[in-house]
């Protein structure tokens, strides 16, 4: 075949290059005006089919012990025959050049390390000799995503002698660089191409036709630019893109529709939702219509810029354009429709996707946003049926959708089933990432393990991932949920050592832990950290401010906080207000509550339910019941939905307000409205009931909520007794105590007390004692009340034996009988006992009294040094009191006379001597124990 050829012959090896890229400079010598001389050149050459070289052909491989298959892509390339005769020559004559095709050389250079010696394998490669391999071979290469070995197959392909720089090598390359986010790199080779260009422009002057033809070849184009434009959209660099926009028109390079979408997206994607729109615009205006990727790129913008409403608005026109939405579509509009609260919607077209005859079926993305929403609303069996239906229906899960999971567990604390996912995510074969163990760090903080939470933070290190702020900000809330201010401290002062600087969720959290904590001070200095770092606190912060000098009684301190926010123009919300009308609640500050929720209304805040509860009762303990009840009306024509909460509250307003009526229907109400009564609601009904004197509607309640499974507290009882006690039904009393015996250890002192009162009034001594015994052997804790209601039921029974052994009972127990008890039986004595048991009784109360005096003379004596007189081996160089003194005499008195097996051990006589006086009161004590003991024994 014969061709014609300049006789300048072309080095592309350029030793003051970096990257070896351009043709030497002409020589010298060299003027425009010599006269180019031109030879015929004869090359023999076998003719090709092309089509046959570049066809693609498809190779299957299964593995039947595996159980899955491979379909490869075969592309065979130029091969030895193919080549001109010289080059063919070359390679015959060495065994070590091999024909390979372009695939087989591929998969070569993969097997190795991008380390070693790929141009070993590349320079036995026949095909390295035709220049129209290298564009594929580039392509096979880097669409398998190794960029190391990538760029240095483009490093060895540009030192080839044969090489032309070429626009789609340089934008597969940059496409590349693209996907691995290396911006600078990608820049460098667009810088590089326009180098290029510049320089082959230049060696136009005095060359001929054909590298004419180089230059255009390597001419930026518009798949050039749009592959910069995507790259910097990925950084989040859309100034950037739009700066190349610009370039491209100012090159006279006309944007095609692709590259218009790649400009909005990197808007998009960055949040900038209004250049967006303007791009889109522009778009428009330049005669290129937008089509579906468009729109989702639109959507996309307005879901990252949080603009929800707006995206669904714009997803409604869509539906009024011939332009059918995909998967992608309605992902996004789930997504955005799950960040609205619109669950049943986002349902509707999850189900509407999984129809047989939907044209666009669900993907991992739809399953992992279900699984999101099902989490945000707090729903997590249901989290766990969408992931096993999407295991079901054959779709892998991604890292995304087991974060989701991971992070549904994590949100309630569930740490054991956060474990597990965590566990699954590795033996899937997936790399957990920053997100996985940050959410298993939550789940261990939100379910009180700040050791474990710990445990994981430092995993994620030792598996070199670098934790983040959010990583940070779930330790300290770990730390600070639990009560471990120090620690939780010790980690922010962690996060600035290792360069990353705390934000306003930092604070929040450490000032929410002082809240629980009750740290006055520490309040203060998180303030003044956060002032000196410039952090600005949000509403959010302010919030958790003002409700930790709340939480601490600090009223002065969150009101001065809440001026300095008013001043800093920070909008307060619904929770600022609530958590300043409910903290002045708790301190009884009810006008100065009403204060606060007049001045919601002005700013036109919402109300929120808390705030609403907390108003009723402000204005319920200030008796505005018609205030009470007006709030309770506007609650609900506000479409805000009354709580419990609520609903006990204007219980306890009704109930202090003696309108019974109106209190027995806002039970009736609640409880036909789905909202369930608790305990506390239940409660204030009795409560009201017992006040207006209706027992037997307390039993009715109480009926009613063993039907419901409400649990039954101390304050139940209390009023089931009090009715009870009102009824005089004995029957229902046994029964209530029968219920209520495995929980004595548990019982409040003023439920031990009614009951005992109770069966005592219906004159039922014996069994009031018995009761008294079980009381005594569950470990409740018995004070002087109990015994004074034992002692007026016994009294009126003249039961005067039993008086005064339970009198006794309290000595023993170091409770010391009051005067008016001892009035009390004395009075019994004069004038209802008889002159046969007068004396008798008069006997024992002063025996009584006299040993009670003693035991009172004795403790004193116990807790008080010894005298300065004290001498002797015993008291020599040591601080003793009469405790310790009276422990060694009886240590002595145990060893006995046959234990003095040392002739220096001290005898009890020795230890006399050494006490001198204070032997006596110690020998006087060890008396009282032993009648002490008798005394029991009788008893």
């Amino acid at each position: 075949m014969a061709t014609l050829q300049h006789s300048h012959n072309f080095n592309l090896t350029n030793p003051n290059s970096q990257f070896s890229l351009y043709p030497l400079k002409p020589p010298t010598n060299f003027t425009t005006n010599t006269r180019r001389t031109k030879t015929l050149k004869v090359l023999s050459k076998k003719p090709t089919n092309d089509d046959e070289a570049w066809k693609e052909k498809k190779i299957a491989s299964v593995d039947y012990d595996k159980g899955d298959h491979r379909v490869s892509i075969h592309l065979s390339g130029l091969r030895k025959d193919d080549l001109p005769k010289r080059y063919r020559l070359r390679i015959e004559g060495d065994r070590f050049q091999k024909d390979w095709a372009i695939s087989d050389v591929v998969q070569k250079i993969l097997k190795l390390k991008h380390w070693e010696d790929i141009d070993g394998v590349l320079n036995r490669w026949a095909g390295r000799f035709a220049r129209k391999n290298f564009p594929v071979l580039i392509r096979e290469i880097t669409q398998r995503g190794s960029i190391e070995h990538s760029i240095h197959v483009f490093r060895w392909m540009k030192n080839q002698k044969n090489y032309c720089a070429r626009n789609d090598i340089y934008n597969m390359m940059i496409r590349l660089h693209a996907r691995h986010n290396r911006t600078d790199q990608a820049r460098g080779l667009f810088f590089e191409m326009q180098e290029w260009r510049e320089h082959l422009v230049k060696m136009n002057s005095f060359q001929n036709y054909e590298h004419s033809q180089w230059t255009n070849k390597c001419k930026p184009d518009a798949e050039t630019y749009n592959a910069l434009i995507n790259l910097h959209g990925r950084a989040g660099q859309w100034r950037w893109a739009m700066n190349i926009m610009e370039d491209m028109l100012r090159a006279a390079v006309p944007p095609s529709r692709s590259t218009y979408n790649n400009l909005i997206n990197a808007c998009g994607s960055s949040g900038n939702w209004r250049e967006a729109l303007k791009v889109c615009k522009k778009m428009t205006e330049n005669g290129v219509g937008p089509d579906l990727v468009t729109h989702n790129i639109i959507l996309s913008a307005y879901k990252t810029g949080g603009q929800y409403s707006k995206a669904l608005s714009y997803f409604e026109l869509m539906k009024g354009t011939n332009i059918r939405p995909d998967t992608t579509t309605r992902n996004i509009v789930i997504h955005c429709l799950v960040k609205s609260g619109q669950y049943e919607k986002a349902m509707n077209i999850f189900n509407s996707m999984r129809e047989k005859r939907s044209e666009c079926s669900p993907d991992v993305v739809t399953f992992t946003s279900i699984i999101h929403m099902y989490s945000v609303s707090g729903q997590i069996e249901n989290c766990q049926a969408v992931f096993n239906t999407m295991l079901a229906e054959s779709f892998k899960p991604n890292i995304v959708t087991y974060n989701a999971l991971l992070g549904a567990y994590a949100s309630q604390g569930m740490s054991k089933e956060a474990l597990m996912v965590f566990n699954e995510i590795k033996r899937n074969g997936f790399r957990p990432d920053v997100v996985s163990y940050t959410s298993l760090l939550n789940a261990y903080g939100r379910s009180q393990q700040p050791e474990k939470a710990r445990e994981v933070f430092e995993n994620m290190k030792r598996n070199h991932l670098k934790p983040n702020i959010v990583s940070y900000n779930a330790l300290i809330d770990a730390y600070g949920s639990s009560g471990h201010l120090v620690e939780g401290v010790e980690v922010l002062r962690e996060m600035e050592k290792n360069g990353v600087e705390p934000n306003v969720v930092s604070i929040c959290t450490l000032l929410s832990a002082c809240g629980r904590c009750s740290q006055k001070v520490k309040i203060d200095s998180i303030l003044s950290a956060a002032e000196l770092r410039g952090i600005e606190l949000n509403t959010v912060a302010y919030n958790s401010a003002i409700g930790s000098y709340m939480n601490v009684g600090e009223y002065d301190k969150a009101l001065t906080l809440y001026g300095s926010m008013r001043k800093k123009k920070v909008r307060p919300d619904s929770v600022t207000y609530n958590v300043l009308i409910s903290g002045c609640y708790k301190m009884s500050k009810y006008s100065e509550a009403l204060g606060f929720l007049d001045e919601m209304m002005n700013l036109r805040v919402p109300l929120s339910k808390e705030v609403y509860s907390s108003a009723i009762c402000a204005y319920s303990k200030q008796g505005k019941l018609t205030e009470a009840e007006s709030m309770f009306s506007m609650m609900r024509e506000g479409g805000c939905s009354p709580d419990g909460i609520a609903y006990t509250t204007m219980l306890h307003a009704y109930s202090a307000a003696g309108k019974l009526h109106k209190a027995f229907a806002m039970f009736q109400e609640m409880d036909s409205c789905g909202c369930q009564p608790d305990s506390i609601a239940c409660s204030a009904l009795m409560r009201a009931l017992n006040k207006g004197e209706h027992p037997a509607k307390v039993l009715s309640v109480a009926e009613f909520m063993r039907e419901k499974n409400i649990p039954f507290t101390d304050a139940i009882f209390f009023e089931m007794v009090s009715a009870c006690s009102l009824l005089r039904d004995w029957k229902t009393a046994i029964e209530l105590i029968r219920m209520m015996e495995p929980s004595f250890h548990l019982m409040s002192v003023g439920l031990v007390n009614q009951l005992l009162h109770f069966i005592g009034k219906a004159g039922k001594i014996e069994s009031m004692m018995k009761l008294f015994y079980k009381i005594v052997e569950s470990g409740t804790e018995i004070n002087s009340s109990t015994y004074s209601i034992l002692l007026k039921n016994l009294l009126a029974t003249r039961n005067w034996r039993k008086y005064i052994e339970v009198m006794e009972w309290m000595e023993d127990a170091g409770i010391r009988p009051s005067s008016g008890m001892y009035k009390n039986i004395v009075s019994f004595a004069q004038k209802s006992s008889g002159t046969e048991y007068a004396p008798v009784i008069q006997e024992r109360i002063e025996s009584l009294k006299r040993k009670s005096a003693h035991q009172i003379s004795t403790r004193k004596l116990l807790d008080s040094p010894l005298p300065n007189g004290t001498n002797g081996w015993i008291a020599k160089g040591a601080d003793l009191t009469y405790q310790s003194i009276y422990q060694l005499y009886n240590d002595l008195n145990l060893l006995g006379p046959t234990s003095h097996i040392c002739s220096c051990q001290p005898s009890i006589g020795d230890f006399e001597c050494a006490l001198g006086d204070s032997a006596s009161a110690v020998r006087d004590m060890d008396t009282l124990s032993c009648e002490k003991e008798r005394g029991m024994g009788r008893g």
